[in-house]
């Protein structure tokens, strides 16, 4: 049954229609990933510059890029936050003002922080980017939304454990806009706050170095009365593992809009352009078929199954439909192998002679059977007849990295398309 925020719909000639579309946000690791998110049908992108983010490990972006990630996105009318969302040591004091300052002339509309340093220095020296709360201040309840609201802050973004309810309870107390996640990664701890990378690795989860503890193999053993090791697995035990599922909320979405939810957010900046393309394009799907016709929407199960496509991870609702238990954890297997690979990128098609022009992201052949999908057309397959170089040279196969190639296909494509094919 939907919690329904009444704000969100009216009746318009006697049916009822959704007024409040929420906001689908994508992640974006470089400037590629960022095109292809907006490109898709993201409303909004979140990236993270080289400092000040917690994902060390991405690629990022640099002023310069930022700026150009900024234009290319007015154009489609999508907006870029930028994560500045470390817990700050002294060593990162200096640089901020200037950092932020930065953000500011590079047009970007908001910044995603969650120490109150940052925050304050923001205020001081770049009024013009709203400041949202980032997930790593673990929101869960009405009282602490509404004293980040009267710090002035624009929107929150909630805990992960958050359940359906509670966000119903907080839409209903504070008049503030509110993000959640709806798909991707989800910690073993509360967001960000593990400890285990630090005493591993010394890699802090705080200041982006987060090496996945959680996903490492693991050996039990009980501690003995007298200091002895109890081993609690046998040789042929699978390695035990901590690490949560995946979130998928896609049926949740309904419950998500009714709710009242202002931004829905997909995890993820460290994915691969197929993943964005794919997680982005199906949420977009659900999102505006169920704002078009709320009161007669279904779930397509080609949504999906469009999903496992590039999925590695099994996946769960989490705390979304009440407290997880045990099977929303992954015990002695870390993913299961996707259905599908990316294979390439379409650059260009001549509508006169049938060819597009690809560029190769894993090798395939003639004789393969491929996918075309893209935001501009239906879902296709067919099978790959032919492959030329640019130089017109027949190939067996498109098998160099990034390789320009040549093929012929049996329907219209266009640039930012994408082939992959079944593994």
């Amino acid at each position: 049954m939907l919690l329904k925020n009444e704000r969100i719909s009216e009746i318009v000639d006697g049916k009822r229609v959704i007024v409040k579309k929420p906001e689908l946000l994508a992640p974006a690791g470089n400037l590629e990933k960022l095109k292809i998110a907006v490109h898709y049908g993201a409303d909004a992108v979140f990236i993270g510059g080289q400092e000040y983010s917690l994902r060390a490990n991405a690629d990022n972006f640099t002023i310069e890029e930022i700026r150009e990630g900024v234009e290319f996105a007015n154009q489609y009318g999508a907006k870029v936050y930028v994560t500045a969302n470390i817990y700050a040591h002294n060593e990162n004091i200096p640089g901020l003002d200037d950092y932020l300052r930065a953000l500011e002339d590079a047009g970007v509309h908001g910044i995603i922080v969650a120490d109150p340093l940052i925050i304050e220095t923001a205020r001081r020296v770049a009024p013009k980017l709203e400041v949202h709360l980032s997930t790593q201040q673990s929101l869960a309840n009405w009282k602490a939304v509404q004293f980040w609201k009267e710090e002035g802050l624009e929107r929150v973004v909630l805990a992960r454990e958050v359940s359906a309810e509670e966000i119903r309870q907080i839409k209903e107390k504070v008049d503030i806009e509110i993000e959640a996640f709806i798909h991707g990664a989800m910690c073993s701890a509360y967001s960000g706050r593990c400890v285990l990378s630090n005493h591993m690795t010394a890699r802090d989860s705080n200041r982006g170095g987060c090496c996945q503890s959680c996903r490492w193999d693991y050996d039990l053993y009980q501690l003995s009365d007298d200091g002895r090791e109890i081993p609690l697995f046998s040789e042929n035990d699978a390695p035990f593992a901590m690490s949560a599922k995946d979130l998928n909320l896609i049926r949740a979405i309904p419950a998500m809009i009714e709710l009242g939810v202002d931004s829905l957010k997909i995890e993820g900046r460290m994915k691969s352009i197929h993943y964005v393309a794919t997680v982005v394009s199906v949420y977009r799907k659900v999102i505006d078929a169920y704002c078009a016709a709320p009161d007669h929407f279904t779930i397509r199960e080609e949504w999906v199954r469009e999903l496992d496509k590039c999925a590695n991870r099994e996946t769960a609702s989490s705390f979304f439909e009440g407290f997880p238990d045990y099977t929303n954890h992954m015990y002695g297997t870390h993913s299961r192998k996707t259905t599908h690979e990316f294979a390439g990128l379409v650059l260009d098609y001549d509508r006169e002679t049938g060819i597009a022009t690809i560029q190769q992201r894993n090798h395939f052949k003639p004789g393969d059977e491929v996918e075309f999908f893209g935001p501009e057309i239906e879902n296709f397959t067919q099978v790959i007849e032919k492959i030329w170089d640019e130089d017109g040279n027949e190939l067996d196969a498109a098998r160099h990295p990034l390789q320009i190639v040549k093929v012929p296909v049996k329907r219209p494509l266009f640039p930012y398309n994408m082939m992959r094919k079944e593994n």
